[in-house]
């Protein structure tokens, strides 16, 4: 393999991006990292997270990638300037990816209680829109839940219902999904919203914004959409990696990517 996209997260989550980056340039090698052994990242102080991200970053540069995609909102918030002086490769981000496509005059923010007390969506979206009305939710039960296999429980709708009220009484026109393993509910939230109400997938600019990059890299030019959505993603050209158990990774992962994966476990400095 010549060139290899760099992804990682806490755990499943970020198998969204994986699966959109796959379905725009599916003749880019991929190395995705879940970091297992230390999910979830969005219930860690900031200090934690910002050394877990060097370590991380600095084991995926180690195997060769050419571009990094920070899969992971809580790292993207909290150590996007760490990745990047980490990286030594160009760093693709969700938050500030996102923020520049938002039109809506009123925004809501789901997201993971670090995400969420950082501020960073605010900051990013109002860098570019000033008069835009942000409110940022922290949802500390939907990670857990979601990474036990829940996506329509009734304990996750219960949650769903509480972290949308204050949403819906803002007046959000959208309503982004501040964390990868979010869209994975996206059918839920779809049914507890008002119509109107947009959803948004950060992972989407971000790959738009990847494809000029590898471009740049000599790897094969930005491509079109070759995948249909619900097909199982090409694993051919894929490394999938863990910190903790590759086994329950492998299982729990052939829900989100059609197919059961190839997962090699790895062991970073202080993941053990």
């Amino acid at each position: 393999m010549s060139l290899r996209v760099g992804l990682f997260d806490s755990g499943l989550g970020g198998l969204t991006v994986l699966r959109l980056v796959h379905a725009h340039y599916p003749h880019s090698p991929c190395l995705y990292l879940g970091d297992t052994a230390r999910v979830p990242y969005g219930e860690r102080s900031v200090d934690e997270i910002r050394s877990i991200s060097a370590e991380v970053v600095r084991w995926l540069k180690a195997q060769g990638i050419g571009a990094l995609v920070m899969a992971c909102n809580t790292s993207n918030a909290l150590a996007l300037d760490v990745a990047v002086a980490e990286a030594g490769v160009p760093v693709v981000g969700l938050i500030d990816s996102v923020a520049s496509t938002l039109t809506a005059k009123r925004v809501g923010i789901l997201a993971t209680p670090a995400t969420a007390a950082s501020g960073a969506y605010r900051r990013a979206i109002h860098a570019c829109n000033p008069e835009a009305a942000v409110l940022e939710v922290g949802c500390g039960a939907f990670v857990p839940l979601i990474e036990r296999g829940d996506r329509q429980g009734p304990e996750l709708r219960q949650a769903a219902i509480g972290y949308l009220a204050p949403l819906i009484e803002h007046g959000a026109e959208a309503i982004v999904l501040g964390c990868t393993h979010y869209p994975l509910l996206a059918p839920l939230l779809r049914q507890l919203l008002p119509d109107h109400v947009q959803l948004v997938d950060p992972a989407l600019a971000a790959v738009d914004r990847l494809g000029p990059l590898l471009a740049n890299l000599g790897d094969i030019p930005e491509g079109e959409l070759h995948q249909t959505p619900g097909e199982p993603i090409p694993l051919a050209q894929t490394r999938l990696c863990v910190t903790g158990c590759a086994i329950s990774f492998a299982a729990a992962a052939a829900d989100w990517l059609g197919t059961v994966p190839q997962v090699e476990q790895v062991q970073l400095r202080s993941s053990a």
